[in-house]
């Protein structure tokens, strides 16, 4: 994809007692739609239009096909153009997240709920298998800095579809739906979602838009996750390591 050969996940940096170090890169990103800012992220560089239109997704402002990804990025200046229709009422929001938040930037409660549909039946899948999913993300930037969160998309035999790194949780997903959209691959109706983190309400209600029947990370749930997920026929497991995982809603789909 364009502008992905401009990959800088990782920076070197000198502690104080001397050693070399790396950390992990965060960053700005203007978001732009047809020439007009509509938000700024904080994140990895890297896959940015997946993140800007992922993003788009996620908050329910697309109103029609992506037309163009448009040109190369603009990476000195941490910029992304996107050439996409939005609905209406993206004209009067703007937004600006940080690596932490998902939800920051939002002016009013009835702005955080993007609506989707209940989820269909899905795929069934072995307990096993769903606790040994995050063991399977590939997380080449984690391994370095210790700092990047991870994303992946998993085929119900549990093979890896794709994976993304970013500094923030929210935007290793986005970046993950972002190539899926742009591929013409949603909804997600057979795959499932693995995050290396904890299960947030933001992440669950991204899932759910993307039409993700399931969703299952290495930490805690939050009680807004559970609630959300429950509301949409999803499928949500937590502490998934050493073998084990807990479900905590949509528990018919795991054998």
């Amino acid at each position: 994809m364009a502008g992905d050969a401009t990959i800088r996940m990782h920076a070197p940096v000198v502690r104080d007692d001397g050693v070399a170090d790396r950390v992990a890169v965060e960053e700005p990103l203007e978001i732009r739609v047809r020439g007009r800012a509509l938000a700024i992220t904080m994140r990895t560089p890297g896959h940015d239009e997946e993140l800007a239109v992922g993003f788009l997704h996620g908050e329910g402002l697309l109103a029609g096909p992506i037309i163009a990804a448009g040109p190369t990025p603009d990476l000195s200046n941490n910029a992304v153009e996107i050439d996409v229709p939005l609905r209406p009422e993206a004209r009067e929001r703007r937004f600006y997240t940080t690596s932490s938040c998902g939800v920051c930037g939002k002016g009013a409660l009835e702005e955080v709920a993007v609506h989707a549909e209940r989820l269909g039946p899905g795929p069934s899948i072995d307990r096993a298998l769903l606790a040994a999913l995050p063991d399977r993300l590939r997380q080449p930037g984690f391994a370095v800095t210790g700092g990047l969160h991870a994303t992946g998309l998993f085929d119900p035999a549990g093979t890896l579809l794709c994976v993304r790194e970013d500094v923030g949780r929210h935007n290793a997903m986005d970046k993950v739906i972002g190539r899926a959209l742009l591929d013409d691959e949603l909804p997600f109706a057979d795959r499932i979602l693995c995050v290396s983190g904890r299960l947030s309400f933001e992440l669950v209600q991204k899932a759910a838009v993307a039409g993700c029947p399931i969703l299952v990370g290495v930490g805690a749930p939050t009680s807004l996750a559970v609630e959300l997920a429950s509301d949409r026929a999803m499928t949500l497991a937590g502490f998934a390591r050493g073998g084990r995982v807990n479900v905590y809603a949509g528990a018919e789909r795991v054998r």
